[in-house]
This record gives structure tokens, C-alpha cells and sequence, in this order.
């Protein structure tokens, strides 16, 4: 995985950065886990725009990914690593021996024609995805379950990795990406490794019409606005002496919006650092 410079051409070059896309062996997707995905443009079923600053967008197609990982004791083969313009990591084509096709967040360092294999005995390779019991401490893990059968929640985007520090009787210590450190269930799975293309938090658009391209809409700031469509709005020329706050009135900036009655709570050991 590579990035690179483009030379100044054009105004929309001159800070552009891209992928140079070396890591994708094929440009079609396996047409048995691709499904149509429809566009909202943030109206509901009425029409009514509940979501702002969604609209437009190049066609897209949906891949099914398997975030479960249950193909226990089956081996696959990686065929191919694919581009997936529903998330930032890299996806990868596996065939396993009894037919099945599947595709799974590729990580950092999957080759085609590698194996790959899920469930109790699978070796501590890359890839490979294994009860968190069975993983030994201090292990680079991604692709994690909150619960167990549930799928994976954590740790799915570009580059973004957690790290089993510790075993505590039916659970385990994760430290997550953000810093937070947690307690799961041993049962629940996280697959080995990190998640491709690292490098995506350094490439650059270069023009607001990428963002055009992905479906995105220009935001506007509270403080342009009047005082009838945001708590900031108004003012005469620049003043705005309102504290930042949403919409809706809730303030920015290290309010704590989380509740304290919530239930997963107590599987937190150490807030993520501000």
C-alpha cells in the first residue's frame, strides 16, 4: 500500500493525494455477494429532509462481508484483495474447500493464494480468527466481537488495531484504538493483525467535488447562519458570543453526552484519553 503526490497541474492537484492502489489484484467484485445500494439523499419515507448534507454520489454496489468469522475449521484461500467503496479498508475474496465464497476485511500483510482459517486450533497468523481465549497476550488483533456470534464491531477501519493486554477469568483486557481499555467476553472473536491500508488517513482530495463523488454536501458553520436555524446564528457581522453548541442546543467541546446509567459501563476500565 502506497501513496502519491500528484504534480500541480491543475488547482485540483496541487494538494491531491492518492492511493496508488498496488495492493488490489482485481477491479470486478464476485457478483454472488454484491447487492444494489440505494440512496437516501437524507429524506425519509415522506420526502422530508431529516439528515443534512446528504445528497448526490456515484453509484455504488454493497459487498457482503462476513464479520462473523463462523466458518470454524475450514481453510480458505485469499483469490483476490478488493477495493470497497463502503468502508476505508481493503477487502479480500476467500474460497473455501467446501465451495463457499466469502469476502473479509483484508489486514496488513495478506497475500493471495495465502490461507486462511477461523475457529479453536487455527494458528496465530495473520488473517486467521480465533476465540479471544485462545489468543496469546500482547497480540495485534482487529476485526472484534462485543458479543459473543454477534459480529464484529470493533476495530474495522483503515489501519486501526486493538491490543489483548491481559486475561481476567471469563473475560479479557482489550486496549482499543482510541485509547479506551475494556473488558470482553473470551468467547466473543477478533481476527489477527491490523486492518489494511493503513495509509488512508494521509491522502487528500484535493477538490471539494471527491466529496461531491462520495455523496457529501457542503456543510455550513452554526455561526453563518440566522438565529431562527441555529443556537450560534445571528449577530451583527462577525460577533458570535454564543458558546459552540449542535443544532439542537447540546454543547460542543467536552460536554459528556454519554449516560451514566448505561449498562456496558462496567466493562470499562479506563476512559479513552481527550
Amino acid at each position: 500500500m502506497a501513496i502519491k503526490k500528484l504534480r500541480p497541474i491543475t488547482p485540483g492537484q496541487r494538494h491531491k493525494i492518492v492511493n496508488t492502489f498496488d495492493d488490489i489484484s482485481t477491479s470486478k467484485p464476485e457478483k454472488s455477494l454484491v447487492s444494489g445500494a440505494s440512496r437516501t439523499g437524507g429524506r425519509n419515507n415522506t420526502g422530508k429532509m431529516t439528515m443534512r448534507y446528504i445528497g448526490g454520489g456515484h453509484k455504488q454496489k454493497f459487498r457482503d462481508i462476513d464479520f462473523k468469522r463462523d466458518k470454524d475449521g475450514v481453510e480458505g484461500v485469499v483469490k483476490s484483495i478488493e477495493y470497497d467503496p463502503n468502508r476505508t479498508a481493503r477487502i479480500a475474496l476467500v474460497y473455501y474447500k467446501d465451495g463457499e465464497k466469502r469476502y473479509i476485511l483484508a489486514p496488513n500483510g495478506l497475500q493471495v493464494g495465502q490461507q486462511v482459517k477461523s475457529g479453536t486450533g487455527a494458528e496465530i497468523e495473520i488473517g486467521n480468527s480465533l476465540y479471544l481465549s485462545e489468543i496469546p497476550l500482547g497480540t495485534v488483533i482487529h476485526n472484534i466481537e462485543l458479543r459473543p456470534n454477534q459480529g464484529a464491531k470493533i476495530a474495522r477501519s483503515a489501519g486501526s488495531y486493538a491490543q489483548l493486554t491481559a486475561k481476567d477469568g471469563n473475560y479479557v483486557v482489550i486496549k482499543l484504538p482510541s485509547g479506551e481499555t475494556r473488558l470482553i467476553l473470551a468467547t466473543c472473536k477478533a481476527t489477527i493483525g491490523s486492518v489494511s491500508n493503513s495509509e488512508h488517513m494521509l491522502v487528500r482530495s484535493g477538490k471539494a467535488g471527491r466529496s461531491r463523488w462520495l455523496g457529501r454536501r457542503p456543510r455550513v458553520r452554526g455561526v453563518v447562519m440566522n438565529p431562527v436555524d441555529h443556537p450560534m446564528g445571528g449577530g451583527e457581522g462577525r460577533n458570535a458570543g454564543q458558546h459552540p453548541r449542535s443544532r439542537k442546543g447540546i454543547p460542543a467541546k467536552g460536554y459528556k453526552t454519554r449516560s451514566k446509567k448505561k449498562s456496558s459501563s462496567k466493562y470499562i476500565i479506563e476512559r479513552r484519553k481527550k
